[in-house]
């Protein structure tokens, strides 16, 4: 048989004649069907695993938090906590989804703070212009957020202490602009009586009202910050944080979720600077000064900054401190506490107080049978 006619053959099959008998098939060797697996543990919804118990536990234990405590727990304690928590929490965000240490987060806070004092009521009414307070703190969360957003835009093309050092700047800026201007913002005296407003018989300067007001507010900010972090826009943030080079490879703009980031964060820290303005009913440029930045930092640091809970719990540890501290040591030796207990935290567990929490159930936690 000639070379073409072997080809013919091959390609149409050859004649049964010249074919001969089939050669058997071999076995297949493709996996039988099998049931579909369960759902792995991550794609779980959230309330899986007891979740949503717990949940409901801590609400109720928030929500009847007053009806235990007295005034001053509720509010120089409870309320308090809850407050620098929000501003915390918008740098957790920040830090622990995005990468970005931001120390201007508290300037963000007093700046919406202010607002509230110059276009709201104060005791300084050659200043302040008595708008009604809906309309004044709109407007001071609404400046907040602008005031964040043109900090991203400068800051978010720097990385690591650069990001610092550049935020930091800003927030000192900020500071002594305050100081020494008396025309918008009454120097180094500030604002005073600038309280929450009243509804009929309920005034929300009463401790109890003002702690479920806090209250609100707070769960309101770490729901939203749950559910960002689920959205394309927070996953996609969190790839920026592991990888920026890469999502620009991918097409994603780095520069534009990192920003977008920072006007989230600063409606979380602007909500937070009205409610700490109405918690302090003043506010002045020592609300805003360098001490109150690293404060903030410090805050999250203590809770965990991977951690939305942890600003609050870094918040209440905070605060403890900074209420009892004076009992075992000299007013003026308090930051020696804070310091002292901020680096027991970063040496025994990086990761905050609630990283602590979870390597140690961890550890009491049952081997799971193979």
């Amino acid at each position: 048989m000639s070379a073409n006619k072997w080809r013919h053959a091959v390609s149409t099959g050859g004649s049964a004649a010249n074919k001969g008998p089939s050669p058997a098939k071999p076995p297949s060797f493709a996996p039988a069907a099998r049931p579909r697996a369960a759902a792995p543990e991550a794609s779980r919804p959230a309330w899986a695993g007891g979740k949503l118990l717990r949940y409901a536990v801590v609400l109720a234990a928030l929500l009847a938090y007053p009806a235990v405590a007295s005034s001053f727990f509720t509010f120089q304690i409870g309320a308090q906590s809850l407050i620098l928590g929000i501003i915390a929490l918008s740098l957790a965000f920040l830090a622990g989804y995005g990468g970005m240490v931001s120390l201007s987060q508290m300037t963000v806070a007093g700046i919406a703070g202010y607002v509230m004092a110059i276009f709201g009521h104060s005791a300084v009414s050659q200043i302040s212009m008595e708008w009604p307070w809906w309309l004044a703190s709109l407007l001071a969360v609404l400046l907040a957020v602008g005031t964040a957003t043109l900090i991203g835009i400068v800051s978010v093309r720097t990385d690591g202490i650069y990001t610092i050092m550049i935020t930091l700047a800003i927030g000192v800026a900020m500071f002594y602009l305050a100081q020494q201007n008396y025309t918008v913002f009454n120097g180094f005296q500030g604002f005073s009586s600038i309280f929450p407003p009243r509804f009929g018989t309920l005034d929300l300067r009463d401790p109890v009202p003002f702690y479920y007001l806090s209250l609100f507010f707070a769960l309101l900010s770490y729901a939203a910050v749950k559910y960002i972090v689920r959205t394309p826009f927070g996953i996609a943030l969190q790839g920026t944080r592991d990888n920026a080079r890469r999502m620009r490879a991918l097409g994603f703009n780095v520069a534009a979720h990192r920003v977008a980031a920072h006007a989230f964060a600063g409606l979380l820290a602007g909500i937070g600077g009205v409610l700490l303005v109405w918690y302090n009913a003043r506010i002045s440029p020592g609300t805003i000064g360098t001490s109150a930045l690293i404060n903030i930092l410090i805050i999250a640091v203590i809770g965990g900054l991977r951690h939305p809970l942890g600003a609050f719990i870094g918040a209440l540890a905070f605060v403890l401190l900074q209420n009892f501290a004076i009992d075992m040591i000299d007013r003026e030796r308090f930051n020696l506490i804070i310091g002292g207990a901020f680096l027991l935290i970063l040496v025994f567990s990086p990761d905050g107080l609630l990283g602590l929490w979870h390597r140690v159930r961890g550890l009491l936690r049952p081997a799971r049978k193979q």
